[in-house]
């Protein structure tokens, strides 16, 4: 694994349980927390199987 992809596996999983914990308080609405989980694996899973 490059750099990148190992960033991409650190970052991702953390993007997700902070939008999590920002739903719990409060903060995020239920679309935005889905929104900003789909968009974080998207992105990881698209710059994750580039070359």
């Amino acid at each position: 694994m490059t750099d990148a992809q190992i960033g991409l596996s650190i970052a991702t999983p953390v993007i997700i349980i902070f939008a999590i914990a920002l739903y719990r308080m409060g903060v995020l609405q239920r679309t935005g927390t889905v929104s900003a989980v789909l968009a974080a694996v998207a992105i990881a899973a698209s710059l994750f199987l580039q070359r």
